[in-house]
């Protein structure tokens, strides 16, 4: 099953019990802006980051990286079932 977590909470909680960190990669466009891009890193590698590629990846705390999310208006979706997870687009409540 599909969920879809916004709250602060949740989301740390959900991490923590996988034994995840939070972790933010500094990447610099073509005009030199820096943009921060989100990671989640597992101790036990058992659910690899979609985004997991060979960039550097910089530990953060909490507070920092969940209000990183909020900033770009970012969700953790996440499925029990798979025990997989990405971040997408926070969706406004109809």
């Amino acid at each position: 099953m599909t969920q879809t977590l916004t709250r602060h909470r949740d989301i740390q909680n959900w991490v923590s019990n996988r034994q995840g960190t939070p972790a933010i990669v500094r990447l610099r466009n073509t005009y030199g802006q820096e943009r921060a891009q989100l990671r989640l890193r597992f101790a036990n590698h058992r659910l690899p980051s979609p985004l997991d590629e060979q960039a550097s990846t910089s530990p953060v705390s909490w507070t920092a990286w969940l209000a990183e999310l909020d900033r770009q208006q970012l969700a953790l979706q996440i499925d029990d079932e798979a025990d997989a997870f990405a971040l997408v687009e926070r969706r406004a409540p109809n």
